[in-house]
C-alpha cells in the first residue's frame, strides 16, 4: 500500500494495480495497520479516523472522538484498539493540551481516553505496541508507556537526545538511541536494563529489530549489529565512510540485511551482509530527489521507495 490520492494497494510480485481509494485520505498520511485492518485520517480534515480492508481497501468504520477536538492522527494499532492523537480545542481554536485515546478495532467505539501533561506535543509522535502496553516518544525527548486496557500511564522517561523515526522493541524490552548510547528499558517498570555506548561525538540513529537481532547506524558512517536482549555487540563495521550513508531503515532476506538511507549522493538501498556487515551493493535511481528512500521485504522481492517511484528489486 502507498499513501498518496489516491491510495493505492499493487501486487507485490507484478506491481498491478489492485484497488484504489479517491479521496480517502490526505496523501503522505502515516499508514496504520494492526490486528489485518489498515488505519488512517480521513483526507476531510473532519476528525474522523477511518478503517479499511487492506486487502480490497473497502471502508468498515469511521469514528470520532467528538467536536471538542482537533483533527486526530492515528499512531498505533492492535489486536483490540487503534490508538490516536488529539488536541483538545479552547474557545480560541488554540489546543494546549492533548489527549491520547484508544478506539475498538471492531465498533469504532472509544474505549478510553486520557488528557496528556501541558505543554505534550501532539507531533513527532512515534509508537508502538506489544505485550499489552503502548509505548511512544516524541520531540520533547520523553519517553511514555501506558496500559493498552485502561489508558494508564505506567511511567515516563527524559531522553537527551530526540527519537525521530523509531525505537526499537524486543520482548519485554524498548530500546532507544540517546545521543552516543543505545538504552534498553524494562517496557513494565521502566527500569534500564543495558546501555551501549559509541565513540565519543558519535551518535546512534534509529535502531529497528530484524529476526532477533538489533540493527543501527551511526554518524560516523559506522554499522552495528547487536544482541537486543543483552546489548553485546555482535560486529561494529567502521569500513563505509564514501561508500555508503545513513541507514536509517531496515529489512532482511536470508542472509542479506537491507538498508534505506536519507538522500545522499552515496545512499539509496544499500545491501549488507548480514553476518559481517560488509557492503555488497548499493541501488541508486540517480534521480537527485532531496527525499529518504523506503525499503521493505516481500518474499524474494524488495519494494523500494523514492520520492514519487516505487521499484521492485530482487533480494540477492
Amino acid at each position: 500500500m502507498v499513501s498518496g490520492d489516491p491510495l493505492v494497494g499493487r501486487d507485490a510480485v507484478s506491481g498491478k494495480e489492485k484497488w484504489a481509494r479517491p479521496g480517502v485520505t490526505i496523501p503522505g498520511a502515516k499508514l496504520i495497520t494492526g490486528g489485518g485492518t489498515l488505519y488512517v485520517a480521513s483526507a476531510e480534515y473532519d476528525g474522523d479516523v477511518v478503517s479499511l480492508d487492506p486487502a480490497t481497501g473497502k471502508e468498515t468504520w469511521r469514528s470520532r472522538l467528538g467536536k471538542g477536538y482537533e483533527q486526530p492522527c492515528p499512531v498505533a494499532a492492535d489486536d483490540r484498539h487503534v490508538y490516536v492523537l488529539a488536541g483538545i480545542l479552547e474557545e480560541d481554536l488554540s489546543s494546549p493540551t492533548n489527549v491520547i485515546a484508544a478506539i475498538d478495532a471492531t465498533s469504532g467505539k472509544i474505549a478510553w481516553r486520557e488528557q496528556r501533561d501541558k505543554g505534550a506535543e501532539e507531533f513527532g509522535i512515534t509508537a508502538a505496541v506489544v505485550g499489552g502496553r503502548l509505548a511512544y516518544t516524541d520531540f520533547r525527548k520523553n519517553v511514555t508507556v501506558r496500559d493498552t486496557t485502561t489508558g494508564r500511564q505506567l511511567w515516563m522517561k527524559k531522553i537527551g537526545r530526540s527519537n525521530y523515526y523509531r525505537f526499537a522493541l524486543h520482548e519485554n524490552l524498548l530500546i532507544v538511541p540517546d545521543g552516543q548510547r543505545l538504552r534498553a528499558f524494562a517496557l513494565a517498570a521502566g527500569t534500564e536494563c543495558w546501555s551501549l555506548a559509541n565513540e565519543k561525538f558519535t551518535w546512534f540513529n534509529d535502531p529497528q529489530v530484524v529476526d532477533g537481532v538489533l540493527y543501527a547506524s551511526d554518524s560516523a558512517y559506522g554499522m552495528w549489529a547487536v544482541n537486543p536482549g543483552t546489548g553485546k555487540q555482535i560486529w561494529h563495521n567502521k569500513d563505509l565512510v564514501g561508500s555508503a550513508a545513513e541507514a536509517w531503515q531496515f529489512a532482511k532476506v536470508g542472509g542479506a540485511l537491507y538498508g534505506a538511507t536519507e538522500h545522499d549522493k552515496n545512499g539509496g538501498v544499500h545491501a549488507f551482509d548480514a553476518a559481517t556487515g560488509k557492503l555488497r551493493w548499493t541501488y541508486n535511481d540517480n534521480t537527485g530527489e532531496n527525499q529518504k528512500w523506503y525499503v521493505i521485504a516481500t518474499g524474494k522481492r524488495l519494494a523500494a521507495m523514492h520520492a514519487k517511484r516505487l521499484y521492485a528489486l530482487p533480494a540477492v
